[in-house]
């Protein structure tokens, strides 16, 4: 349960990422990104620390945070518990993940990535986890999953857009809507699962489009146009509108701060963008792109009618 977002007040949030995920790290003195040291974490005091930075994230009243002795255990029995350092020795943020099997073959569920504020603009996220996929692709696992808030932009983008991961399930409130996190704030924990391919060589956008070699961000420069799918009326509330059945290629457009929204037009974005992706899913569509907002537009996914396959292994049973 991790997601890169920022919390709805207050300074700028850690980094994070799948279902319980937050922010992103840079701002400390000498924490340049060559400076950092993305390691696993080793000592009960560095576990301890994580815990510190999990109730930084989620708030001290989040329910579902992983004690220090969850993530020891966890590491020592094939999961991943890495970790970015300042060269003071500081924690900067750091990444937890599960080994299992799915389908009868090994895999790796990423569950909690977050940065802290002070660490943002270096891709301490991004490190973070390719560092998790270098050690779970060691351990023979040949996927990661994780899950993120379809309504957070700058998830969406690094997941989809500079990871090349692909979206595999839409799952709502995959957590619940009482976890006691200040991030949550009380609405459905809609989440979108990813899988990242560890079979590739490369690793990245192995599942998916691989981002533009041209373009840093991984926006690239062929945007596609079709009909958007979650309108926005005059007053701000956005809300389904379907596309025409003859439609091979539709967008979901998202809010480009979603937790900057009040609460009303959250919940209103998450009903929209919800009925939309159960609606194209279920109709064939795949996500095969994540444009961010440029200009006057909303940040959208793309979503394209895909050939007749078998179904995807469901997580519905993972669901609160």
């Amino acid at each position: 349960m991790t997601s890169e977002t920022a919390s709805p007040a207050g300074p700028p949030p850690p980094a994070v990422d799948d279902g319980r995920s937050d922010g992103q790290p840079g701002g400390r003195p000498n924490d340049r990104p060559d400076a950092v040291v993305v390691r696993r974490v080793e000592t009960l005091a560095e576990y301890h620390a994580c815990v510190a930075i999990e109730r930084e994230t989620w708030g001290a009243d989040f329910r579902e945070y992983v004690p220090a002795t969850i993530l020891m255990v966890a590491q020592k029995l094939g999961g991943v518990v890495a970790g970015a350092f300042a060269p003071d020795g500081a924690l900067l943020g750091f990444v937890f993940g599960m080994a299992g099997t799915l389908d009868g073959r090994p895999v790796h569920w990423s569950d909690m990535l977050a940065v802290r504020p002070g660490a943002r603009g270096a891709r301490v996220g991004e490190r973070l986890k390719h560092f998790q996929r270098d050690l779970a692709r060691a351990a023979g696992a040949v996927a990661m999953y994780w899950t993120f808030d379809p309504l957070v932009a700058r998830n969406a983008h690094l997941n989809l857009a500079r990871l090349g991961a692909r979206v595999v399930e839409y799952v709502p409130n995959m957590y619940g809507d009482d976890t006691g996190s200040v991030l949550h704030a009380g609405l459905p924990t809609d989440r979108l699962i990813a899988r990242w391919d560890l079979t590739r060589a490369d690793g990245a956008a192995a599942d998916g489009a691989a981002p533009d070699a041209a373009a840093p961000d991984g926006d690239g420069a062929r945007a596609r146009h079709g009909p958007v799918v979650t309108a926005v009326a005059r007053d701000g509330t956005p809300g389904f509108a379907p596309a025409p059945p003859e439609a091979g290629f539709v967008r979901i457009a998202v809010p480009p701060d979603f937790l900057d929204l009040s609460p009303g037009l959250r919940g209103a974005w998450r009903a929209a963008v919800r009925e939309a992706f159960l609606a194209y899913l279920a109709r064939g569509y795949e996500v095969t792109g994540f444009r961010r907002a440029a200009g006057d537009a909303l940040p959208y996914y793309e979503l394209e009618r895909a050939a007749p396959a078998a179904s995807p292994p469901s997580f519905h049973l993972l669901s609160s």
